[in-house]
């Protein structure tokens, strides 16, 4: 609950336990599970949890591992937010909750750069640079939803090579 570094700092917990600890999987199983929880999109600690617990106990184990894994958090998130509603307007949280913008402004730009670093490395720069543009172009200067545009690219994907107009 306290760890700090998000998910990915929780990855070697969750090992200890689900591997070595109560021996739920082997080491190939836990990184063929790793692997599989890195390309979906949401938290890793949330994901793994939740398919350690299905793979242990089925449905119910999954319910509780991801209740184990999001309520402390949440609980604790909507605690420290009550007090700082209590204290907004003391000077020195108004200039501690301001100073928070920047720094989470730069780790999403250090995200994004990460994302458009493996999508040149994945896809290639030319195809993952156009990508990237035209999610942009879409979703700032259309308006158009971003899981609508997300949604496109993943049909545009599952469209054979030869029905997209490419001869083979």
């Amino acid at each position: 609950m306290l760890g700090f570094g998000g998910g990915p700092s929780a990855i070697p917990l969750i090992h200890q336990e689900a591997v070595k600890k109560y021996k739920w999987m082997s080491n190939e199983e836990f990184s063929d599970t790793l692997a599989i929880a890195n390309t979906l999109p949401g938290p890793i600690a949330t994901k793994m949890g939740g398919y350690i617990g299905y793979r242990v106990t089925g449905v119910v184990g999954c319910i509780g591992a991801l209740l184990a894994t999001v309520a402390p958090t949440a609980i604790i998130i909507i605690f420290l937010l009550q007090v700082l509603q209590k204290f907004k307007d003391i000077p020195w949280v108004q200039h501690m909750s301001m100073s928070v913008v920047p720094v989470v402004a730069v780790m999403l730009a250090t995200m994004t750069w990460d994302f458009a670093k493996k999508s040149g490395e994945t896809l290639g720069w030319v195809k993952g640079s156009i990508l990237i543009f035209s999610a942009l172009l879409l979703t700032e200067f259309l308006h158009i939803h971003p899981a609508i545009v997300i949604l496109a690219f993943i049909i545009y994907v599952f469209i054979p090579i030869s029905k997209r107009g490419s001869k083979e």
